[in-house]
């Protein structure tokens, strides 16, 4: 027997060897992957379905605070008989802050762009506060404060607060 023959007999046993194993090899490599994913979607389905009402209740509560900071609100907690117009803005502004404070861990759980809407809401809102206690005087008593606020946030046709308040309603529609 020469030596082509000798490769020619071992390559007989040889190359049905390599089909079967490449064979083996591709049937089980394409399990594997369709397994990696079915697990990889449980995966996610199972963190969804744990997030969805955290994400939820972020939500309502940034809705509950847009709610909140809305100025004829805000006017009915924050307001106290006999309270100076320095003193009512004083307590609007710190109100409208300490409760975006209480509410700023709620941005996890929204789109950027959400989250800045509140965030510019919560500008805008102080602004308007402090615009309404520049145009009293500074002997003003609350009461009169109180109805340049008002004025000023009646002759807007959307508040920042609902500007807001709108994008995240629709996010929160598009999301569940």
């Amino acid at each position: 027997m020469n030596w082509f023959e000798a490769v020619f007999e071992m390559l007989k046993y040889m190359i049905p060897v390599v089909v079967v194993f490449g064979f083996i090899y591709f049937i089980l490599n394409n399990y594997l992957e369709e397994n990696f994913k079915l697990r990889s979607l449980d995966l996610k389905l199972t963190n969804q379905s744990a997030i969805t009402p955290i994400r939820l209740q972020a939500y309502e509560r940034v809705v509950v605070y847009l709610e909140r900071i809305t100025p004829s609100n805000m006017i009915m907690r924050v307001h106290k008989t006999g309270m100076s117009a320095r003193l009512l803005h004083a307590e609007l502004v710190k109100s409208i802050r300490s409760e975006f404070d209480h509410n700023t861990a709620q941005q996890i759980y929204m789109s950027n762009a959400a989250w800045e809407l509140v965030k510019s809401a919560k500008e805008e809102i102080i602004k308007v506060v402090n615009a309404s206690a520049h145009k009293v005087g500074e002997n003003a008593d609350g009461v009169e404060l109180a109805k340049v606020l008002l004025d000023v946030t009646m002759n807007v046709d959307k508040l920042p607060t609902q500007i807001a308040m709108e994008y995240v309603k629709k996010e929160i529609r598009q999301s569940f």
